[in-house]
């Protein structure tokens, strides 16, 4: 884990973080459909798992832009980025109905990311423990599938005052409209550290990396 520290006077958001840290704390988000149309098909034909592909996207985006990658040192009260950060995917265990985090590291390559994250849920179906560990993981982002719904709306809450920066995405089913697959993706940012724009702009990039299949 690697990181370096943003000196928050020259931060190119200094306004806006000192106002959503200091004076009203708070965190932004959006639900939103997009065409994975391109996806399944690529998941069919190369005989792959849809979901392990989209969270390989979901990762290869988040790790493309240092707003996506910041976190809070609350001891030292330092704004850092990470050089990189890592899915923690979820497995669903029906006997129990129970899940279990699974901390998968990203990589770029997609066929390395691929095999060790089907490898990780393999493990994980093992198990009924949910083992979250935050504290030995800070640079680790919540990605979960709601497999059962392709809902309209969702909204994380987190406690006020808590400086929690990783992203937390949510994906539903996909549901045909108009001839086109679209699927529910909810993006939860902190407001000090990233605004509309840079919400809507995760998925602009994720339909860019599934057009390019």
């Amino acid at each position: 884990m690697n990181y370096r520290v943003i000196d928050k006077e020259k931060y190119y958001r200094s306004g806006v973080f000192r106002h959503f840290t200091e004076d009203c704390k708070c965190s932004t988000s959006m639900t939103a459909r997009i065409d994975v149309t391109n996806l399944v098909e690529y998941s069919k034909i190369t005989d792959t798992k849809f979901y392990i592909n989209f969270l390989y996207i979901l990762s290869k985006v988040l790790n493309s832009r240092d707003d996506y990658k910041m976190g809070y040192l609350w001891q030292s009260e330092e704004l850092i980025c990470y050089d990189r950060i890592n899915p923690i995917q979820y497995v669903f265990h029906d006997d129990t109905e129970t899940c279990t985090p699974v901390y998968t590291t990203y990589y770029e390559e997609y066929e390395v990311f691929y095999r060790n994250a089907v490898k990780d849920v393999e493990n994980a179906k093992q198990t009924r423990e949910y083992r979250l560990d935050m504290m030995n993981h800070p640079n680790w982002f919540d990605a979960s599938y709601i497999s059962w719904l392709s809902y309209d709306s969702l909204n994380v809450e987190l406690p006020d005052g808590y400086l929690h920066f990783a992203p937390i995405v949510n994906w539903g089913k996909y549901r045909e409209e108009n001839g086109r697959l679209m699927m529910p993706v909810s993006v939860r940012l902190n407001h000090a550290i990233a605004d509309g724009f840079l919400v809507a702009n995760v998925y602009r990039l994720i339909e860019k990396e599934i057009n390019l299949l």
